[in-house]
């Protein structure tokens, strides 16, 4: 049988007499804060009757889960200051801001950052009416927040941003607290697993505590109701050596304090005795790392039951616990005994603010939670000392003639960026380093392992306790590293296989609502960007077959703010060398990356292709022929092209007809940046109406070669002039096991389709094309016929080179 082991008996009871009276009543005043933030937008220390006007008109807003994690707070307090410690905490209950927001009041460090909400009644009052009020703060640990870098409204990813935030920070403690309902999630459940990654040499370290309150919204937890023998093991078998601290019912809470600052006080010795022999030694192997299962009531301290029904322990603390108080008088009489149980008059003096003798109970200046610098990471971020990404650039004499593998020199450009930056840089991604042809990050780094080693693993493995790279089989988990390692003020680079980016949908839509919001909360410096890179893309993915064909994510980056988002699309080695370096540089961004690994040609000098990054999207000279100094050189058609396939398979278009209609003029358009097709008014990358208008001519027809789903397209460019004359092709969800060509085709962004749409689009040509469309539609048919009798591309296809 497994069992939690004990606590030593010499620090069974560590709070003396004086201590635990104030740590109760500290815990009492953030019960009367958190309380007050659901309930009351007046008469905030009851100096009269409660009366309805005196509560909020709408109640929102989360008890259940805030007497637990403000429980959590004050017991690190103490440590923090007894032993000076650095800690940041991750409030993993979705909507348990109260209990972060009232000990982040309670210590300063709210006034300090929002002066109108001071230490006094005036300020108390604005406080408590700010919460979940129109126009204020939202009910969770939101970006206002100070201390927080998780927001905790989408479940799952506490533990995953604790270890990110822990990586490369040796003296910093992170305590993620996991409710139980969170802990039912898939994110959460690999997350776990992240203590084979934490370096105890070079990392700090993660306290993970799991809140059992017992429910849900509306039902039990797994967690909580599987026996302790279970559920310990459960943890054994993670890796972690449990502790249990639970308040039993009927038991003063003095006997929880002391069992909580026990047991946390152990796991803090705990920790540091695993670093110092660690550090002393040098040697890096995975120690049993502490973790507390913290059992407390649902809505602890709440009214046991409300109207014959129970509330404290059960489901019906979740939320709020009476919604009607402005109507029913018997409530809001409850609601007045429940906050005066509180004892409101011994915690704060006549002016509102929090008595001296309670104060010194919270550590000062940076050492509090609410003001801990690894919270606010701009202010700690120092940039990426980054090598000139030209000297990786390849040569290019004549476009579109010569090859070369785009991420394999990607990667050589981040193995010395890793070089230069290790200690604050990592890349991450799911078992495909290789895959993508990043591996040349392994002459500097390996990838970061602490479980078990074989004699084999020395025979390629490229593992190491030293690694800096990140390999997990979970997207949730290594974006949750990312995220947690960038918002504490350091660097990182994602890759992951282009349709598998759809598993971290939610993760992006989360981040880019921290980074929007965050942007206008002036005290929150500037973070790194996130930095996306999707290989082995759709175009590629032929000998996978249809389950890895979804070029979709960056649809779903589109959709949100226009302040955060870039999406870029690099043709060739160059580009994707001068936008990686721009990324890595950037700040408050997601930077969503697409290129693809496998070998492919190659357009533009290193000085070209800087030029053409820096504008995001122009015209290629070379591949054009409408600029004939002849009047008026307006071109018949423009082709354009987004993506490395599809410019390939547009430029293979473009000779073509170059050679078939030499009197056509074609003019050849290239995307790098895809916000360059939004609006100016709705993308700061935007081009104006007359730029667009330039560049593809305000009447003249356009076939569009996109990379992904053709409609985004015609999204993004919605506004632009005469949308009807604007064609594009992109990926139709036609696909299975093919060759490259064949895939193209059954999309028909293929260069024959291509030759068949400019046919059918420019007037003039008309039936005096007809038979070069007959061609088109023969070399449609002798291309898949080949596909299917050989297995293989035909020569002519596979070795195409631009002929000009």
């Amino acid at each position: 049988m497994v069992t939690a082991p004990n606590i030593p008996t010499e620090i069974t009871n560590p709070l003396n007499d004086d201590e635990l009276r104030k740590t109760q009543a500290y815990w009492n005043a953030c019960h009367y804060i958190a309380l007050g933030m659901i309930y009351l937008m007046e008469n905030p220390l009851l100096k009269e009757p409660l009366r309805p006007e005196h509560t909020k008109p709408r109640l929102l807003g989360h008890w259940g889960a805030s007497t637990a994690l403000s429980f959590i707070y004050i017991h690190l307090n103490r440590l923090i200051k007894k032993y000076d410690l650095d800690v940041i905490l991750m409030a993993g209950p979705g909507h348990g801001a109260p209990g972060i927001l009232a000990p982040a009041y309670l210590e300063g460090t709210y006034s300090e950052v929002y002066p109108d909400k001071s230490e006094d009644e005036e300020g108390l009052q604005k406080f408590f009416k700010q919460f979940s009020f129109p126009g204020h703060i939202g009910s969770h640990c939101t970006p206002e927040t100070p201390g927080s870098i998780h927001e905790g409204g989408e479940l799952g990813y506490s533990l995953s941003h604790a270890y990110g935030a822990a990586f490369d920070n040796p003296d910093l403690i992170v305590t993620a607290v996991v409710g139980d309902g969170e802990a039912e999630t898939g994110p959460l459940a690999t997350a776990w697993h992240s203590n084979k990654f934490l370096n105890p040499v070079r990392d700090g370290a993660v306290l993970p505590i799991l809140n059992l309150n017992g429910y849900k919204i509306a039902n039990p937890t797994i967690l909580a109701r599987i026996s302790a023998e279970e559920l310990e093991s459960l943890f054994v078998g993670y890796g972690y050596t449990p502790y249990v601290v639970e308040h039993v019912d009927g038991d003063d809470a003095s006997i929880t304090h002391q069992k909580m600052a026990a047991t946390m006080e152990h796991c803090v010795n705990q920790i540091r005795s695993i670093q110092e022999e660690a550090r002393r030694t040098g040697e890096a192997k995975r120690p049993r790392w502490p973790m507390i299962i913290l059992r407390t009531p649902k809505g602890w301290t709440a009214p046991k039951e409300i109207d014959g029904h129970k509330v404290e322990g059960f489901w019906r603390a979740h939320q709020v616990p009476m919604s009607d108080v402005g109507k029913n008088k018997e409530h809001l009489r409850v609601l007045e005994d429940w906050l005066l149980s509180y004892k409101p008059d011994q915690l704060f003096d006549e002016n509102g603010k929090l008595k001296s003798e309670l104060k010194e109970l919270a550590p000062t200046g940076q050492r509090r939670i609410s003001a801990n610098l690894h919270a606010n990471g701009g202010m700690l971020r120092k940039d990426l000392k980054m090598p000139d990404f030209r000297k990786y650039g390849v040569e290019v004499r004549d476009p579109g003639r010569s090859e070369a593998g785009n991420t394999g020199i990607l990667g050589e450009f981040l193995r010395d960026v890793m070089r230069n930056n290790m200690t604050n840089f990592r890349v991450f991604g799911p078992d495909e380093t290789a895959s993508n042809r990043l591996q040349a990050i392994y002459e500097v780094s390996k990838k970061t392992w602490l479980a078990d080693f074989k004699e084999e693993d020395l025979d390629g493995s490229q593992l190491s306790p030293d690694g800096r790279v990140m390999e997990m089989l979970s997207e949730h988990t290594l974006i949750g590293w990312l995220e947690g390692y960038i918002l504490t003020g350091r660097h990182g680079f994602f890759h992951t296989y282009e349709a598998f980016a759809h598993v971290i949908d939610s993760m992006f839509n989360q981040h880019a609502k921290w980074l929007d919001i965050s942007k206008e909360v002036p005290w929150r410096a500037p973070i790194s960007s996130w930095n996306i890179l999707l290989s082995s893309t759709v175009w590629r993915q032929d000998h996978n077959g249809f389950s890895h064909q979804d070029p979709g994510f960056v649809d779903l980056v589109t959709n949100k703010s226009a302040s955060v988002t870039r999406i870029y699309f690099p043709p060739d080695v160059n580009c994707l060398l001068s936008v990686a370096n721009h990324c890595l540089r950037s700040k408050d961004y997601v930077n969503v990356i697409v290129a693809d690994k496998q070998k492919h040609l190659q357009y533009l000098n290193m000085e070209d292709a800087v030029k053409h990054c820096t504008k995001g999207i122009g015209i290629w000279d070379w591949a054009s022929n409408d600029d004939r100094g002849v009047e008026p050189d307006i071109p018949d058609v423009v082709m354009a092209s987004c993506g490395d396939i599809t410019t390939r398979e547009a430029l293979a278009a473009t000779a073509i007809m170059r050679e078939e209609f030499p009197e056509l003029r074609i003019r050849f358009v290239n995307v790098v940046d895809l916000f360059k097709l939004q609006s100016e008014s709705e993308h700061p990358h935007g081009l104006s109406d007359r730029d667009f208008d330039t560049l593809f001519t305000p009447d003249k027809p356009v076939i569009f070669n996109f990379h992904g789903y053709p409609w985004l397209i015609h999204k993004l460019a919605y506004r632009r002039t005469n949308q009807e004359r604007i064609h594009v092709r992109g990926y139709k969800e036609k696909g299975n096991i093919n060759t490259p060509m064949e895939l193209a085709i059954k999309n028909q962004i293929d260069r024959f389709n291509l030759v068949i749409d400019v046919i059918d689009r420019v007037p003039k040509l008309g039936s005096a094309a007809a038979h070069v469309k007959e061609r088109m539609k023969n070399a449609i048919i002798e291309n898949l016929n080949y596909a299917f009798e050989n297995g293989k591309d035909k020569e002519d296809v596979d070795n195409w080179k631009w002929p000009y």
